[in-house]
């Protein structure tokens, strides 16, 4: 079979690539051996914000924050849970993928896709579900096959049979308790996923601090608020071994002190990252160099050594984002039949954890920034001062903007606070046009909202905030 783009991996990244090409008249065929629709709609994104916002659900009803207000606990049927979040994953991966790859024509193929040459033209060696077998051929391959968990090595976790993110979201009752092993965005999202549900929750994290690449102002809130929803943080804590029996895990750890402490969970999460995945691709055939990660070596332009191979998403080692995928997906579309010579600007690029409070940034932390030269000049604005905070009874949380000295040109945008990833697209529009914070300043911004908490932040560059009346500009 001839086309003129195989796509190896049928994610974000595979997708976009498909409908830009097949929208500029050319022929596709998508390999993939598992289903269709990659990591986030199927095991990320959605369903773990369809149970994170049903776990804040149970949460909010329990929480007596306004006064006056009936609070009626309710228990948790799990497995109807997860039966509605799967009816969410089929819904979103059929109307998203499957028949939008029928609207826009090009073909998939169910199998496992591997790299060989017939002279020195590369081609893709498919073994086919059904057993059979078939080889593609085509002007440009992108290599799109995304990330899937990493695991640390620990002693005696590979035979414990442990949770990853994507198993977790598969579980048909709730246990007693469970260690959640990672601090960063996916280990906090399932930390509080599960403690709203009702499982008794410990956080380990071997850094001193959770959310270890987020501003330390927003750690220390969110070390805050874990412990006051009653899970457990450990953080510069290191685990030596985890083992398993019939009455659960023995896990054995050495805490921040340097002491010996020992854990038995009914369940054991390990959320330390992802690292691409290439197995079975015999990159090597076709030229296809990979980094010390695994990751698929790409120029700027999204290109292997291979001129005809390129990749895209996950896989390259690239920010792990499913807008980035997508980004990439048609980018490499663009340069491969169009010669666009396009390339990604990170600088101003989002990302949301989606806990509760949420954390979300854009842009440089101050560390960050300092490292890459800067003097800079950073604002924290607790949202005690952020009337929207305070009509909600909800404060916990903070805005931190970093900022240029010299120029006052806003560098990045951090926020912790109920509805940051709805607020921090504001951040992203500032860093993109280069703004300063006095012209952030002196925006327009309706009160009442959270968005306007930025605002706010700008001001107090050159003013008291705490000296204005309520919508004083």
């Amino acid at each position: 079979m001839r086309y003129d783009l195989a796509v190896i991996g049928s994610g974000g990244a595979g997708f976009a690539a498909a409908i830009k090409a097949r929208g500029n008249g050319r022929s596709v065929v998508m390999i993939e051996r598992a289903t269709v629709g990659g990591t986030c709609v199927n095991t990320g994104c959605v369903p773990s914000k369809a149970l994170l916002a049903a776990a804040e659900a149970r949460h909010v009803s329990l929480d007596a924050r306004f006064p006056g207000i009936t609070v009626f606990p309710f228990g948790v049927d799990l497995s109807r849970l997860i039966d509605g979040k799967q009816a969410l994953v089929e819904s979103l991966r059929t109307e998203k993928y499957t028949d939008l790859a029928a609207e826009y024509g090009w073909d998939i193929l169910a199998g496992t896709a591997c790299f060989a040459t017939e002279g020195p033209e590369p081609v893709l060696q498919v073994a086919l579900a059904d057993g059979g077998s078939t080889t593609v051929v085509a002007e440009h391959y992108l290599i799109a096959t995304g990330s899937a968990p990493w695991t640390p090595p620990i002693d005696g976790l590979a035979e414990a049979n442990y949770l990853t993110s994507t198993t977790a979201m598969e579980l048909d009752a709730l246990p007693a308790s469970m260690i959640v092993i990672g601090g960063n965005a996916v280990g906090l999202e399932q930390a509080q996923l599960w403690s709203r549900l009702g499982v008794e929750v410990t956080v380990v994290e071997a850094v001193e601090r959770l959310a270890p690449f987020e501003e330390p102002e927003i750690s220390a809130v969110i070390e805050d608020a874990f412990r006051r929803e009653g899970i457990r943080v450990m953080t510069g804590a290191t685990v030596g071994r985890a083992d398993r029996d019939v009455t659960g895990y023995r896990v054995i750890l050495t805490s921040a002190d340097g002491r010996p402490d020992e854990l038995r969970p009914e369940q054991v999460l390990v959320a330390t990252g992802r690292h691409p995945v290439t197995d079975g691709l015999n990159l090597a055939a076709v030229g296809v160099k990979t980094g010390p990660r695994g990751e698929v070596l790409v120029d700027d332009h999204l290109r292997t050594d291979n001129p005809r191979v390129w990749a895209a998403g996950d896989v390259t080692g690239h920010p792990q984002f499913v807008y980035v995928a997508a980004a990439h997906g048609t980018l490499a579309a663009d340069n491969a039949f169009a010669e666009a010579g396009r390339t990604l600007d990170y600088h101003h690029l989002p990302q949301v954890t989606f806990i509760s409070p949420a954390i979300a940034s854009a842009g440089l932390t101050e560390a960050r920034a300092i490292e890459q030269g800067y003097t800079t000049e950073s604002r924290v604005l607790p949202l005690e001062h952020v009337p929207r905070a305070l009509v909600n009874r909800n404060t916990r949380g903070l805005i931190k903007l970093v900022a240029d000295h010299g120029t006052g040109r806003l560098l990045g945008a951090h926020m912790l606070a109920e509805g940051a990833g709805e607020v921090i697209a504001t951040a992203v529009y500032a860093l993109a046009n280069a703004m300063t914070v006095q012209q952030m300043a002196d925006l327009w911004c309706p009160y009442l909202t959270m968005a306007e908490g930025l605002k706010l932040a700008a001001q107090t560059f050159t003013r008291d905030v705490t000296k204005l009346s309520c919508c004083a500009s």
